[in-house]
């Protein structure tokens, strides 16, 4: 552990709620190099979602490199980004009725929200954007001005600006709210007198992932994405972490009932682990742009163009997601016990779900000890007092069983020595 100590900078964070070495991994388990396992109920916050070392995927990618296949091309042409592209295309875009363009950037999730703010300012002539409190967009200045953490957004060194946050419309109680904060939005917007003007974008997440498993209330998005539509804003969703299979469908919003204008993907979308980023976007927005005008060293990213394909493969018919949602009515009674107890809250969709506990000191504790039991899992939300379960779709059963028996006993152990 010397040379992590001795240089690698002290931003490092995981390494220090998971203070081993892991050495090797196969779909939902890690094996550190003294030869202990761990399930992973972490998933690489959401970018493993078909598990550590996917056969299939590591296959395609193997064959491609051994027959020497382009690995990197910015934006030129290759045959791995056309197939990739034809795949999204007949599995994904089509059956839906989505007319929208792929748009490749930098690799990760935040160059995803850049682009999308960058081109909703330049489609609309205006400045601000409206994002919701507690959600989480990534580490870059304008994606991190539509963060509401403090704690990330206090590392900017610069006044994030043009951004306002609003109240999030999550499920239960907070929805009704949230629906009247809109509804006094929408005044404000209709009031020339008001001094408040509509926004060029509306940029939410359907899961709140990193702010505590939020989940949008169904009336609640529509009524948003009804306000963006009639003041001429556009509606972004972030798809970034609960896209990609994770909520039971492909779309976090598939079952929403909603058109948005950007989708932001990334994580889970190069498949086995390997970094992606795309927006999709409609047609007549997309014209917006001019060539190179947005750019990226990394965004012609072969090798996550092939083991994406592979990954598109789960969804040419329903088999996987209707185990998703399987695995997620599994999560939700064996996590039962835990939403009984006073001061627990436990919320999710598909194979994502939050407990929150209350505290963050208590969180902290619970993480620590299933770490100690052979449990990966991490906190979020305000505080940290959510405990987040994002295990890989493909995690085998009786993995996602003892993963689950692992949280629920050590978490009623750490709640009964607080009382």
């Amino acid at each position: 552990m010397s040379i992590f100590e001795q240089r690698e900078s002290e931003i490092r964070a995981y390494c220090r709620v998971y203070p081993v070495v892991f050495d090797t991994a196969v779909n939902a388990r890690q094996t550190d190099e003294q030869g202990k396992e761990y399930i992973d109920f972490f998933a690489g916050a959401g970018v493993l979602n078909f598990g550590h070392n996917n056969e299939r995927m590591k296959q395609a990618v193997i064959d491609y490199l051994q027959r020497n296949g382009v690995t990197h091309s910015l934006d030129m042409h290759t045959s791995a980004k056309r197939r990739f592209m034809e795949r999204f295309h007949q599995v994904i875009l089509e059956p839906r009725n989505m007319p929208h363009k792929m748009q490749f950037m930098g690799p990760t999730g935040t160059n995803a929200v850049e682009a999308a703010l960058k081109l909703a300012r330049r489609v609309t002539g205006r400045h601000e954007v409206v994002a919701f409190q507690h959600g989480f967009h990534g580490m870059t200045l304008g994606a991190l001005a539509c963060t509401a953490n403090q704690y990330f957004r206090g590392a900017a060194g610069v006044p994030l600006t043009h951004v306002s946050h609003t109240a999030f419309g999550a499920q239960g109680k907070a929805a009704e709210q949230a629906l009247q904060v809109l509804e006094r939005l929408e005044d404000s917007y209709q009031d020339g007198s008001s001094g408040v003007r509509p926004p060029a974008a509306f940029m939410v997440e359907v899961v709140q992932a990193e702010g505590g498993v939020n989940i949008a209330d169904k009336a609640w998005l529509q009524r948003l994405a009804s306000l963006a539509k009639s003041v001429g804003a556009l509606l972004i969703v972030d798809d970034i972490q609960a896209g990609m299979g994770r909520t039971g469908s492909f779309f976090s919003f598939d079952d929403y009932g909603i058109d948005p204008d950007i989708v932001c993907l990334a994580k889970g979308l190069g498949g086995m682990g390997t970094p992606i980023a795309m927006n999709l976007i409609k047609p007549e927005l997309d014209k917006h742009w001019s060539p190179g005008e947005h750019t990226g060293t990394f965004r012609g990213q072969c090798l996550s163009f092939v083991a994406g394909c592979e990954a598109l493969s789960y969804f040419e018919d329903s088999h996987l997601m209707e185990e998703v949602q399987q695995k997620g009515a599994m999560m939700h009674a064996a996590l039962a016990p835990l939403a009984d107890l006073a001061g627990v809250e436990v919320r999710g969709k598909g194979m994502l779900y939050g407990v929150d506990v209350g505290l963050g000191e208590l969180a902290k504790t619970i993480v620590g000890r299933c770490f100690e039991a052979g449990l990966l899992v991490s906190a979020c939300g305000s505080g940290g007092r959510v405990i987040k379960l994002i295990p890989p779709l493909t995690t085998p059963e009786a993995d996602l069983r003892s993963g689950l028996e692992i949280l629920v006993e050590v978490t009623q152990n750490v709640l009964r020595e607080a009382v």
